[in-house]
């Protein structure tokens, strides 16, 4: 189901017809290190991780992370969307790109485009995004859509400091 377009992408949403996508980009080195093991090895992994993860958000919350594919041609890229973590009062952007598809602007055109969704269609007036603190792309990011730099956060004792930003969505 396509939740929206861009002038180059269109971001649908994920299913387990993308169970072979999601395990190469959760494995890619890059979102080990910056986002975490998923523990997503196999097809099988895979559609638990997006049964549990994306299809349950978008049941419970009308929103999620969605598929990120080039209009002409349809192959998947990366993933962009909207998360609500139990651990911050605010929806989170979230993204995630294969590196063949890095530094084209694809990244900031898709999360234009859920930020546009998120203020216009969803009524939403503030977004974060979290960030490790050495994740230098995604901090640069952040600033080009931008997101300000609020404060240090985790998630719980157990787990590592993360950069939170936020942005206004009224301005």
């Amino acid at each position: 189901m396509s939740v929206l377009e861009t002038e180059r992408l269109t971001l649908q949403r994920l299913s387990a017809r993308d169970a072979a996508f999601i395990v190469e980009l959760l494995n890619e080195p890059s979102f080990l290190r910056y986002i975490g093991d998923k523990g997503v090895r196999s097809e099988a992994d895979a559609c638990r991780y997006l049964e549990a993860g994306p299809m349950a958000s978008y049941e419970r919350h009308g929103f999620g992370l969605y598929r990120v594919e080039r209009r002409e041609g349809g192959e998947p890229m990366g993933m962009c969307g909207l998360l609500k973590r139990d651990w911050l009062p605010d929806v989170d952007l979230g993204f995630a790109f294969l590196p063949r598809f890095r530094a084209r602007g694809y990244a900031l055109e898709a999360a234009s485009g859920v930020l546009a969704h998120a203020r216009n269609a969803l009524g939403l007036t503030r977004v974060v995004a979290i960030t490790s603190p050495d994740n230098a792309p995604s901090i640069r990011l952040l600033e080009k859509l931008g997101f300000r730099f609020e404060r240090m956060a985790r998630a719980s004792e157990k787990e590592a400091e993360v950069r939170l930003f936020a942005l206004d969505l009224r301005r």
